[in-house]
Formats: structure tokens, C-alpha cells, sequence
């Protein structure tokens, strides 16, 4: 893993930045998901609705933690056994998570992701980040950051040089409270 580019994400980031960067599946757009501005720049480089909320990653469930309203112990613990994996799960959130990354719901789509290199981007920040595919809305997910660029050319701050994991499929998303598959 390249530490420099690392910390140049990082410094993208802390500055209101929007970076691309490699997980489970594909490259991913990320952002802090407390900065406004930047997840509305995100949201209109991929052309997305505010509505639909966004996937936040963090390196560890503690990361996300102060997000999600406390659900009953087994659930919780058969989550965070589940990860890190490309397994999402869709939790209960509280009211003061800005509209613009949970949208019009009552709830919050995280994941610890297996991909080392994303979750030391999310250790190295201090928190979590918006991952959405880097890919306007309606084309193909970049899994390659020369697609990334291809896409986004200037429009984005910084792509940090990876290589994405193994897995064929985007991360399967679960409702957190019942276990119901909603994304395989």
C-alpha cells in the first residue's frame, strides 16, 4: 500500500475533497459524509438523488457506531461478525445524520469493507466515508482507475492508486433488524 498517496487522500478529503478509490468489487467515490458540500458534488457527478441515501464504510464498527440507534444485542453482534466482507446492512440511524447521506429514510446502509486498502483509508481519515460505485448513474462501475478518469476526468480531487478485490458482484445489502436479503 502506498503510504503518500494514502495521505494525500486523506488531506483531499479533510479539505472537502471528492476521491476515488478501490473496494471489494469496484472503485468507489468517497467523501466525508459530515461535509455537505462535498457529498452534493458527489451526488451530482454520478447523477444521483438525494433521496435514495448513500453506503457509508468505516474501518471498524466503532466508526460507525455513533451513527445507528442501539438494536438488540444479537443482531448487533451477528452483524458485526458478518464483517469485514462486501455485506452491507441497513440499520436504524439517528435523526441528526444529514439527510444528504441517509436521504429520505430512517435508516443507514454500512459496511466494513474486506478490502484492506479501503478500510486504512477510512482508519487513516478517522472515520467514516461515503462509497458509492464510481460510475455516473446508469453506466458500468469503474474497476479500473484509468475508467475512473475516463469518467470524471478533472471532476474529481484524487484517485487512490489500488487495485480492487476479488469479488464479482457489488456488496450484497441486508436489512440490519430482520436479516432479509435486499441486494444479493
Amino acid at each position: 500500500m502506498n503510504e503518500l498517496a494514502l495521505r494525500v487522500a486523506v488531506r483531499v478529503l479533510r479539505r472537502g475533497g471528492v476521491i476515488a478509490y478501490a473496494t471489494e468489487s469496484v472503485f468507489g467515490l468517497g467523501c466525508d459524509p459530515f461535509n455537505e458540500v462535498a457529498v452534493a458534488r458527489l451526488l451530482r457527478l454520478k447523477n444521483r438523488p438525494q433521496w435514495k441515501g448513500l453506503i457509508l464504510i468505516g474501518a471498524n464498527f466503532a466508526q460507525l457506531r455513533p451513527l445507528l440507534k442501539p438494536i438488540e444485542p444479537a443482531r448487533q453482534e451477528t452483524i458485526t461478525a458478518s464483517w469485514p466482507a462486501p455485506i452491507t446492512w441497513v440499520l436504524p440511524v439517528h435523526a441528526w445524520v444529514p439527510t444528504c447521506v441517509r436521504g429520505h429514510h430512517a435508516s443507514l446502509a454500512v459496511r466494513v469493507p474486506a478490502h484492506a486498502q479501503a478500510r486504512a483509508l477510512c482508519a487513516a481519515f478517522g472515520g467514516p466515508l461515503i462509497s458509492t460505485s464510481a460510475n455516473p448513474s446508469g453506466r458500468l462501475p469503474a474497476k479500473t482507475g484509468l475508467r475512473v478518469r475516463q469518467y470524471f476526468a478533472e471532476e474529481i480531487d484524487f484517485i487512490l492508486p489500488g487495485k480492487v478485490g476479488g469479488a464479482v458482484r457489488p456488496s450484497e445489502i441486508r436489512d440490519g433488524l430482520t436479516g432479509a436479503v435486499i441486494r444479493k
